[in-house]
């Protein structure tokens, strides 16, 4: 969710910031800006739309200077306009900013009393305003930005730039991650490595609260308090943020293709040669714990869904899952001998952070299980499992999903184990069946040609049902969420024994419904119930496999064949065909796959 750049460099800043800014794409975006600082003085070029509408502006209006800020803004006060664009300026200072100014309203009207009017419908103009305010009543810029830090309320990565001061930035830091890159007598501002990366690979983090003062010499980071700090640089792995389609039209077909390697390469990191399972330190010992909270948000959430199945019927664990926006007002009770656990792909989500914060004291042990191993949540748990999915371009999450349910089922293993509810035998059988996985996902991949027909007559629809039992029944919510993500199909799911408790009412001969039925032991039961849907008419799509399909396949609108799974571990696979689905079917529409409208990679706002 919006994504900002910034650069003190030694060669011209706008192409620089600009090939940053497509780097951060990916989190998602309705316009787009730039500001350099250029003999002296500050200049800006403002676009709505994609990157390429910035570009055409630049090419017409060039803007020249070695010092600038850059922004992709995701809106949240003020439609998405010119006008409401980043970089804000005010008077001498522009500024770019990801987050939500909670007081900009009581600061605006202060900030009238003083003849300061807002030109903008943003939030963030209002900061622009303030350092402005500090500047006229004799303030240098830098102590203008630190006390205009001093009057914000919300959350908030932001980054300053002054008329007059080519070898000055000022970055901060508060719910929103912001990094400082290291360069050869440059410096560089992102909110993440991806951004920073074809400039340096020496970066380090902001903490909470913390402000940075740039010079192309270095960056002095302080507390919010003034307190001079030093946060650790840490060298990055450049191909690690490596970001291109490698031959496929979306970064979403090439996410799904990715899954045998990444699930393969997260098994090794957890499961050793001998069958060990390995997790990082500090160990946790389940038979200490009597239950888990896990709190999520999206995708995410339905990870945890899953796995709730996975630590109550194999580790007979009892297990809470919350939304972390719902979770974190409603304030509920932390029992004793509890874990909170928590599953972000980013590890910046704003709610579920604010989540793990609330819980930071109260449970035992707090856990989460994230992709970003530097990230806010990772470095604020006890124990930080990392996935291991590599770089996730495409908005809606599909290989941070399945690596998180492998996670989550190693975790679930582990904790069945110490708990003593398996055997030396059945522990290293569910393992057999997880190294298993890779190779049936490929196998799954192979169905791409199939599901890409099926996708073609899902396209005209516009309602559809996902029906599932037991582990499928978190799977049917994460394909009904794809399904409305990227085809904007209006999609719901239903545990198949809902089905004559409401929702068959929508049933007709306009309605398809996908039923995901691996021939496990509920098997006969979701027969049942999609047969109820087909004596009304309804298109039944089958996922299944071939013994499933064997038994159940008259008389349905369409099938998918999948490989024989065991039963715990078939959300995993099952994940495949339901990513493929949504994506064919958004190709079909011609949709933007990769970024849908609205949405944003990484939510680090309310």
């Amino acid at each position: 969710m919006c994504g900002i750049v910034g650069v003190l460099g030694n060669h011209e800043a706008a192409p620089i910031l600009v090939e940053a800014l497509k780097r951060l794409e990916y989190r998602g975006y309705d316009s787009a800006g730039i500001a350099t600082v250029n003999a002296g003085k500050l200049a800006r070029r403002r676009a709505v739309g994609k990157l390429v509408n910035l570009g055409d502006l630049l090419v017409h209006e060039p803007l020249a200077g070695k010092s600038g800020i850059g922004h992709t803004r995701w809106a949240t006060h003020g439609e998405p306009n010119a006008t409401n664009a980043h970089p804000h300026r005010s008077g001498p200072v522009a500024v770019v900013h990801n987050g939500i100014i909670e007081n900009f309203r009581e600061l605006r009207a202060e900030l009238a009393q003083h003849g300061l009017t807002p030109q903008t419908d943003t939030d963030t103009e209002t900061v622009a305003m303030l350092a402005q305010h500090f500047m006229d009543g004799g303030m240098s810029a830098t102590d203008a930005a630190i006390a205009t830090l001093g009057k914000l309320h919300g959350a908030f990565a932001l980054a300053f730039l002054f008329d007059g001061e080519e070898d000055l930035m000022i970055a901060a830091r508060k719910g929103s991650p912001l990094a400082i890159g290291y360069g050869d007598g440059e410096m560089f501002v992102g909110s993440d490595a991806i951004a920073l990366s074809p400039m340096t690979d020496r970066i380090s983090y902001l903490e909470e609260g913390d402000y940075a003062i740039l010079t192309r010499a270095g960056a002095s980071v302080f507390t919010a308090d003034g307190k001079a700090v030093d946060r650790e640089i840490r060298k990055i792995e450049v191909g690690a943020t490596r970001i291109d389609k490698a031959g496929h039209k979306h970064f979403m077909a090439k996410e799904i293709a990715e899954q045998p390697t990444v699930i393969a390469e997260t098994l090794a990191n957890y499961i050793s040669k001998s069958g060990e399972i390995r997790l990082p330190d500090p160990q946790i010992d389940f038979s200490k714990v009597d239950r888990i909270t896990m709190v999520a948000c999206g995708t995410a959430s339905l990870a945890c869904l899953t796995a709730k199945y996975w630590f109550e019927q194999i580790a007979r664990l009892p297990v809470e899952v919350d939304v972390a926006s719902e979770f974190r007002y409603r304030e509920p009770p932390i029992p004793a001998r509890s874990v909170s656990l928590f599953v972000s792909q980013s590890g910046e989500t704003a709610d579920t952070l604010a989540a793990l914060r609330y819980c930071a004291g109260k449970a035992d042990n707090i856990v989460s299980v994230v992709n970003v191993p530097e990230s806010s949540i990772a470095r604020e748990s006890d124990l930080a499992l990392p996935i291991y999915a590599g770089v996730e371009v495409g908005v809606a999450s599909t290989k941070a999903f399945t690596c998180q349910l492998t996670v989550l089922f190693v975790l679930a293993l582990k904790a069945a184990s110490q708990r003593g509810e398996l055997t030396d035998a059945q522990l290293q059988d569910h393992i057999a069946q997880l190294r298993r996985l890779p190779a049936l996902m490929a196998e799954a991949l192979d169905q791409n040609a199939k599901v890409k027909e099926t996708a073609r007559k899902l396209s005209s629809a516009r309602d559809v049902l996902f029906l599932g039992r037991g582990p499928l029944y978190p799977l049917a919510h994460e394909g009904a969420l794809k399904l409305k993500e990227i085809s904007y199909i209006h999609a719901e799911a239903y545990a198949s024994g809902e089905l004559k408790h409401g929702p068959i009412a929508l049933i007709d001969e306009n309605m398809p419904v996908v039923v995901m039925a691996p021939r496990d032991r509920l098997f006969d039961k979701t027969v049942s119930n999609m047969q109820e849907v087909m004596a009304r008419k309804g298109k039944v799509i089958l996922v299944s496999d071939r013994e499933g399909l064997s038994e159940a396949s008259i008389g349905v609108w369409d099938t998918i064949e999948m490989p024989d799974v065991s039963d715990a571990v078939a959300p995993i696979l099952y994940a495949i065909p339901a990513q493929l689905l949504a994506y064919h079917t958004a190709v079909a529409k011609g949709t933007d796959v990769d970024q849908p409208r609205n949405l944003a990679k990484s939510v680090t706002v309310e």
